[in-house]
């Protein structure tokens, strides 16, 4: 039996955002969608998600730059972020570390990785380790 995560997909695609929900609740996850940075911002301050899927390229404040605020909040900081792109590149995915995101999928990513990354990434809440 898989564990079960509250998992965070920032996205400013109706299509990724819809798609990622699906493939993460026939996975069994409890999901919150976000629209953009701000929205995500004030979504993991209230609902403490375990893993964050980010898009990289979104208006008002990119993936890069949500992820930074992330990770310098000491209360989201061991919150882990997998980056979301359509580009498949080496700067990318080297900017995506820098920032302190833990892995990068490209879009269109599969059920079968998106499932593997929240295995892989989630947090377990504290306590049942």
């Amino acid at each position: 039996m898989s564990a079960i995560f509250k998992v965070l997909v920032v996205d400013d695609s109706n299509t990724i955002r819809r798609s990622a929900e699906i493939f993460l609740k026939q996975g069994g996850h409890e999901v919150l969608l976000a629209e953009d940075g701000f929205d995500a911002l004030s979504k993991i301050n209230d609902h403490l998600p375990q893993l964050i899927f980010c898009d990289i390229l979104m208006p008002k404040l990119d993936g890069y730059q949500t992820c930074a605020i992330i990770k310098r909040n000491p209360q989201f900081a061991a919150i882990p972020v997998v980056m979301l792109s359509s580009k498949d590149g080496v700067f990318d995915k080297a900017r995506g570390r820098m920032v302190g995101s833990q892995d990068y999928l490209t879009k269109p990513f599969t059920k079968e990785q998106l499932l593997q990354a929240v295995q892989q990434f989630g947090v377990h809440p504290q306590g049942t380790e």
